[in-house]
């Protein structure tokens, strides 16, 4: 459905009424249920196949939702919000009792954020709850950047989907652990680290201790965002091209059907080897990654290379991604 008022209100009333919508944000499309309603957000793990041990985010529009979700707000959390919320960024904080034990997979705290996407708060306001969503698509799957995407993977599963056109940052946000004095980073996303350490100070890369089996983040536990295709992610080195080409031509020689995903600059720079841009830049990286891994499907293609690149910037987020999708092989 269109973001007109009228859809917007009956996506809301559905979620008022136990029900799941896929909305989009900034980041990338969500599949909602209200967050205080166990049996609502059960059928979002089962709409996914989801893992129940993977937790949710809870999305909120305004400050007075993440008092009634959030046991308490230390100081470093609340720079977070006022430097970053709407924006892509969740808090990790100790939750209120209210919360679905399901959305939180059993764990004492919450995850929260509020998007920046005009339709999305809208979207939220009308619920008069906050709207737990992971990403709209089949577990594993690349993320879905456009309304088509949570289409082609969820038709027939739910009845409405809230088209909020394509996402503008294309990545999920970034998870930071705000309870400590130093903020620890769970997951890369939408907020580079560099912003968040001038907002606060020094923040730490999240280290995960040994035999850890709960994950305290939604998105860090399991296989995600991967094509059908094998995915290849190369290391960023001063031969990283020369390495991908040679990668392609081994593929092909024994019948794979590979592509590459590269920056508009490189593309000559490959031949006359199959590719899919990612645009300019990192920025244009992540906002297009999800969708290239997806027309590699479309396409096809056996196989994805996709360039490394730095981890400044957005960059660190497309490396995580790509390193799930590639189940951790890199060239």
């Amino acid at each position: 459905m269109t973001n007109e008022p009228e859809n917007i209100a009956l996506a809301a009333s559905v979620i008022r009424n136990g029900g799941v919508v896929a909305f989009g944000t900034e980041t990338v499309y969500g599949l909602g249920a209200d967050a205080y309603n166990d049996a609502a957000v059960k059928k979002i793990f089962r709409i996914k196949g989801r893992p129940s041990d993977n937790p949710l985010i809870v999305h909120v529009c305004d400050g007075a939702q993440i008092s009634g979700l959030a046991a308490a707000v230390p100081k470093n959390a609340r720079i977070l919000i006022d430097k970053f919320m709407p924006g892509p960024i969740t808090l990790v904080l100790n939750k209120r009792g209210r919360v679905s034990d399901a959305v939180t997979a059993g764990l004492p705290t919450v995850a929260v954020r509020m998007p920046s996407d005009k339709t999305a708060l809208a979207f939220i306001s009308a619920c008069g709850v906050p709207v737990a969503a992971p990403s709209a698509n089949i577990s594993g799957r690349p993320s879905p950047t456009t309304a088509k995407h949570v289409y082609d993977d969820l038709n027939g599963k739910i009845g409405y989907i809230l088209d909020c056109g394509e996402c503008a940052v294309g990545v999920e946000s970034t998870v930071v652990d705000a309870r400590a004095d130093v903020p620890v980073i769970l997951r890369s996303g939408g907020v580079p680290i560099e912003q968040i350490e001038r907002a606060v100070g020094k923040a730490a890369l999240y280290t995960p201790a040994q035999n850890q089996n709960v994950p305290p983040s939604p998105g860090m536990k399991y296989r995600h965002y991967a094509p059908k295709a094998a995915v290849l992610f190369s290391a960023f080195h001063s031969d990283m091209r020369k390495t991908i080409s040679a990668y392609y031509d081994r593929l092909a020689a024994v019948g794979v059907k590979p592509v590459i995903l590269c920056f508009d600059s490189a593309k000559r720079l490959y031949g006359g080897r199959e590719t899919i841009s990612v645009g300019g830049d990192n920025a244009d990286y992540a906002r297009r990654l999800f969708a290239a891994l997806r027309e590699a499907d479309e396409r096809n293609f056996g196989a994805v290379i996709a360039e490394g690149v730095s981890d400044k910037g957005l960059g660190a987020a497309v490396i995580n991604r790509l390193i799930k999708a590639a189940g951790g092989r890199i060239i």
